[in-house]
């Protein structure tokens, strides 16, 4: 698998943690040391956590599930929405609705409605003032910020992948009510216990997110690629 090189996480501010005041000592076994009153990452424990996160996340593609991609900050959101596209998963980068996992039906349901509202804008046959279409254009406007990365998704995932796990701490809970596998990237301030597989990071500079959300869609594609190849020898020898 390919993953980023110790100088690559270092030159992109991996180890950047936050000031010693807001750490949770439960991060110590991946704390390397402290400068100037904040906490330094250990990047070879960065790269060994990243290592078991993205064995675990190939093995998920590789069985045809889905793996949510979890990202609401600014600084992050648009980085983690492209990865989670290039690798058509879903993906939430606006606001998690409280019940976004939980309540799996009642999102569906919005969906629905988005799609519907679709439908009615896009077929000539359907009749509707100028004002009935601009309201409906901007229901539908609305949805599609808030559930356009789950609009495709029919049954729940079967993992998160997280940036932030304090700030997505909803998303963190509702996972483990519902028993999915959860991996994030876990800075100082954070609790590395609420995760199965934490990768120990800087989860505030945009750099640092891009380069482990990288290596994140990398393990997918790998493991996408070996179930498509796997598929088309099966159906090869059933030929």
């Amino acid at each position: 698998m390919d993953l980023p090189k110790y100088k690559e996480l270092l030159d992109a501010g991996v180890h950047f943690g936050h000031l010693k005041k807001k750490w949770n000592p439960k991060m110590l076994p991946y704390i390397f040391m402290e400068r100037k009153g904040i906490h330094l990452i250990d990047l070879n424990r960065t790269l060994e956590c990243l290592e078991e996160a993205t064995t675990a996340l190939k093995s998920v593609a590789r069985s045809g599930k889905k793996i949510m991609f979890v990202a609401t900050k600014k600084q992050s959101k648009n980085i983690v929405a492209e990865a989670a596209r290039s690798v058509e998963m879903p993906y939430v980068t606006e606001r998690w609705l409280g019940g976004m996992m939980t309540n799996f039906s009642t999102i569906r349901k919005s969906v629905k409605k988005m799609n519907n509202i679709d439908k009615m804008l896009n077929d000539p046959g359907v009749s509707i003032t100028k004002k009935e279409r601009l309201t409906l254009t901007r229901e539908r406007n609305k949805l599609e910020k808030v559930l356009g990365g789950v609009a495709n998704l029919n049954r729940l995932p079967a993992a998160l992948f997280i940036v932030d796990i304090s700030h997505e701490h909803i998303a963190v809970k509702e996972a483990h009510k519902l028993g999915l596998r959860t991996f994030g990237i876990v800075d100082t301030n954070s609790d590395p216990n609420q995760v199965d597989f934490p990768i120990p990071g800087n989860d505030d500079a945009s750099k640092s997110v891009e380069i482990l959300t990288k290596a994140v869609t990398t393990a997918i594609k790998e493991g996408l690629e070996e179930r498509r190849k796997a598929k088309e020898q099966k159906q090869s020898v059933a030929g």
